[in-house]
């Protein structure tokens, strides 16, 4: 940090000792008492055009105000006007300039004690009291942020608080996502992370746990282990205890500590179940939000359990949070895939003539994983694929896809339309639903005869407005399956009158037009045409244009939790529910979820690595939909 000091003294020559001035020795025209009186008075002359000087620094620098009078042996009085960050005790001994209207003064820092009159004005001043003013000294070996240059006091510092910090999601996601972003230069100079939890751990306890899932990727290997120490530096344990206002009391107190009182801003990653939601916000949106800057809290999926559970979930955030302020994320949508969707067809003239029921004849969504994990606890734990898969990423990527043009990028312009769309889909028939269950492999027989819970989910759905009437939207997602799959297929319709019909026949690949966007098994985006085999005679074929994004694009393609952060720290909420979306979403699902548990709906049972139900194929044919058997 740099100590700011303006010292001023007095100019005259060095003079005796100081000693009282008589009011008859002012006026004596000889030597001796006045001549001291001068000199005294030529020093409080220097000392009141030091001081409104200083005051015209406070005003500009905002800074806190140390004041030191020093009586020299010499008689003169030199008054040093020493100024100091208010996060710092003055120990630098450095030369500053500290220009005013005039120009400038060169001035030295000195040590010393500080007037308490002047730092308690300079406090109200700044409308803080004598706690954040002179926190009490840590033990720990805080890195305190740097605001010594012009820039960086113009760039808010940040604090990142992950809120449940050993949990699951929080080392193997969270804390290295934020490790990427660090190592690439996206978060500020003045960063800091903390961790928080009930456990009983230190600082260093927490660095090992993060350090055990940090690896930097192919293309971040220069530097890579200076990076790692610096970001492990500047992380942070904050024990919550049993009571989350104490918890979040300490942080605040400690994010403080470090801020100092420059700008800053402050993002709480809720990384804990959704019942724990509102005993995490409550008490962070009273004690730990900052008064310097933003505050953004990030809400992991499912978002309730319950259309009614959600609302009023978001009832209460909203009673303490702005919507504004508030990021419900879902990683899948941090996929590039997702993206794509608007700019393939907002950004290329050839696909947005066709993006509507007149040229297309369904969407499929289809999601799958191929592994079992955590299915025991997110499945059969009664989470289900529809609240954690269906409700969010499914309608989602429905909504970005199927949305009018908005306005402009803004994230708000974008919701808008998202919500248009969710609100437009018309009730789910019950008939065009097919339930799955992943049969269970462990040896415990009665785990999916207690729960009924699905984890594989089709369905038929229609969005009733004037460009998607009667086009149906097939979704299929499921876990335990064949492979990892994740892509949009959009099947156009027949040409009309084709003349090549007769060559085509009844292959109804080679009378089908298709874009495919995939994200699993490899980025690519797929272009079905039909062409002539080359040679003698006329034979066509169904051929695939494609971009493989390993072939064209030489880089790693970042993670979808580094993707969403970044949005966050920019304030681009357009892939994040808003409240509105949240409850139509749920219009959507609610009346399923509700035929589920009211009928007692047994879901069919399928062995890990199948392609999933059977009766997903019967539900595609009943709405002339062929599904791509590449499983």
């Amino acid at each position: 940090m740099v100590t700011a000091v303006l010292a001023v003294t007095a100019s005259a020559a060095p003079a005796p000792p100081f000693q009282p001035c008589l009011a008859a020795a002012r006026f004596s025209p000889v030597a001796g008492p006045a001549d001291r009186c001068r000199t005294q008075a030529c020093g409080l002359r220097c000392w009141i055009v030091a001081k409104v000087k200083f005051q015209k620094a406070l005003k500009r620098h905002g800074w806190q105000v140390q004041r030191k009078l020093e009586v020299l042996g010499d008689g003169k009085i030199p008054d040093r006007l020493e100024v100091a960050p208010l996060n710092e005790k003055i120990t630098s001994t450095r030369n500053v300039e500290l220009a005013d209207e005039s120009g400038g003064e060169t001035a030295n820092t000195s040590s010393g004690t500080s007037d308490s009159s002047i730092n308690e004005k300079s406090s109200m001043y700044l409308g803080v009291n004598h706690s954040e003013a002179d926190p009490p000294v840590q033990k720990e070996d805080l890195v305190l942020f740097d605001h010594s240059d012009d820039h960086s006091e113009s760039v808010p510092s940040l604090c990142i608080a992950v809120i449940g910090a050993t949990g699951e999601l929080a080392r193997t996601k969270v804390f290295p996502a934020l490790f990427a972003l660090y190592y690439s230069g996206f978060l500020p100079r003045n960063v800091a992370i903390f961790g928080y939890s009930r456990k009983t751990l230190a600082d260093e306890d927490l660095r090992s746990i993060i350090e055990a899932n940090l690896t930097c990727r192919v293309d971040h290997h220069e530097n890579c282990e200076d990076k790692l120490k610096e970001f492990l530096k500047r992380t942070y344990y904050i024990d919550a205890g049993h009571d989350n206002k104490d918890g979040m009391e300490k942080l605040n107190s400690k994010m403080a500590h470090i801020e100092g009182t420059h700008a800053a801003n402050r993002i709480f990653y809720l990384a804990v179940p959704q019942e724990a939601l509102l005993d995490v916000a409550l008490p962070l949106a009273n004690s730990a939000q900052t008064k310097h800057g933003w505050n953004r809290i990030i809400i992991e999926k499912p978002f309730g359990f319950t259309s009614l559970s959600s609302q009023r979930d978001t009832e209460s955030l909203l009673s303490r949070f702005e919507e504004k302020q508030i990021y419900r994320i879902d990683h899948l949508l941090g996929k590039d895939l997702i993206e794509n969707l608007t700019v393939l067809r907002f950004s290329n003239l050839v696909f947005e003539p066709l993006w509507s029921r007149t040229y297309i004849r369904n969407v499929q969504v289809i999601f799958s994983e191929e592994t079992a994990t955590e299915i025991q606890g997110r499945y059969f734990g009664n989470y289900g694929i529809i609240r954690d898969i269906v409700h969010s990423h499914i309608l989602q990527t429905i909504a970005l896809f199927a949305m009018e043009p908005p306005v402009s990028l803004d994230g708000e312009d974008i919701r808008d339309e998202k919500v248009k769309v969710l609100r437009s889909i018309r009730k789910v028939d019950f008939e065009d639903v097919v339930l799955g269950q992943l049969k269970d492999t462990s040896g415990k027989v009665d785990r999916y005869t207690k729960s009924m819970t699905p984890t594989y989910f089709a369905a038929a759905m229609y969005i009733d407005n004037a460009r998607w009437d009667g086009v149906p939207f097939l979704i299929k997602t499921g876990m335990g399956l064949m492979k990892n799959r994740a892509e949009i297929r959009i099947q156009f319709r027949h040409v009309p009158g084709n003349i090549y019909r007769e060559r085509i026949g009844h292959d109804a690949d080679l009378d089908t037009n298709e874009l495919v966007l995939r994200d699993l098994p490899e980025e690519a985006i797929l272009l079905k045409v039909n062409n002539k085999v080359p040679g003698l005679g006329l034979q066509l074929d169904a051929s695939e244009l494609n971009l493989l994004y390993r072939d064209r694009y030489d880089v790693e393609v970042p993670g979808s939790y580094e993707h969403l952060l970044l949005d966050v720290l920019d304030g681009d909420n357009h892939l994040f529910m808003r409240s509105d979306e949240l409850a139509a979403a749920w219009n959507v699902l609610a009346p399923v979820i509700h035929e589920i548990d009211q009928n007692m709906v047994a879901p069919e049972l399928y062995e890990a690595g199948d392609k999933g139900p059977v009766n997903a194929y019967y539900l595609a044919a009943k709405h002339g939909v062929r599904w791509d058997d590449d499983w």
